[in-house]
C-alpha cells in the first residue's frame, strides 16, 4: 500500500497503511474475536485455521500511519464478556434492555438511539460504560487534515478454499 499515491482534488498524496489498526477474527455475536491480522509485516505468527471468520481490513491514510482516539465518542459497543452487573439507575436498566433487544453485541451509535425513540438517555449511557457493559468506540484519526479510509472483506476458510463471503457487484 506504501507505494500508492491518491489524488485529491488536484494535490498528490502519499498512502500509507495505518499500522496500528488490524483486521481481526469472528466469533459467534462477538465482531473482534481473539486473532488479529495485522496490515504490515510485524513477524506475528497466529496462524488462521479452517472453519474460522475473519474480517480482513486495511487502512489507508494521507497522514503519518498511526490512529488515534479523539473526538467526541458517538459509536458504542455492548461488552461481550461482561458479566451480570446490578444497575441501580433506572435509565440505565431501560437502555441496556433496548440494547440488548436491539443490536446485542453490534456497533450502535446513539443516532441510533434517537430512532428507536430513546429520550434523556445520555447518563444511562455513561453508567452503562463506567460499569463496562457498554465500550465506548471513539473516533480514530490520523494527523489533522489527513485523508483516510478503509476496506474491508469477510473471509471463511473452508477445507480447500477461502471464501469471500462480503464479495458483492463492487468487487
Amino acid at each position: 500500500m506504501e507505494s500508492y499515491e491518491v489524488e485529491i482534488n488536484g494535490k498528490t498524496y502519499q498512502v500509507k497503511p495505518l499500522r496500528n489498526l488490524n483486521g481481526h477474527s469472528i466469533g459467534p455475536y462477538q465482531i473482534h474475536y481473539g486473532k488479529s491480522v495485522p496490515a504490515v509485516k510485524c513477524g506475528d505468527q497466529t496462524k488462521m485455521e479452517e472453519g474460522e471468520f475473519f474480517a480482513i481490513e486495511t487502512f489507508g491514510t494521507t497522514g503519518r500511519g498511526y490512529a488515534h482516539e479523539d473526538l467526541e465518542c458517538s459509536h458504542y459497543m455492548k461488552n461481550f464478556n461482561a458479566g451480570h452487573v446490578p444497575l441501580r439507575m433506572s435509565k440505565a436498566k431501560e437502555l441496556l434492555g433496548t440494547i440488548d433487544r436491539n443490536f446485542g453485541t453490534l456497533a450502535f451509535c446513539r443516532r441510533y438511539l434517537d430512532r428507536l425513540g430513546c429520550k434523556q438517555y445520555l447518563l444511562g449511557l455513561k453508567n452503562l460504560c463506567d460499569v463496562g457493559l457498554v465500550d465506548p468506540c471513539p473516533p480514530l484519526v490520523d494527523v489533522k487534515g489527513s485523508f483516510s479510509a478503509q476496506y474491508e472483506h469477510t473471509l471463511y476458510l473452508r477445507p480447500t478454499c477461502k471464501e469471500i463471503i462480503s464479495r458483492g457487484d463492487d468487487y
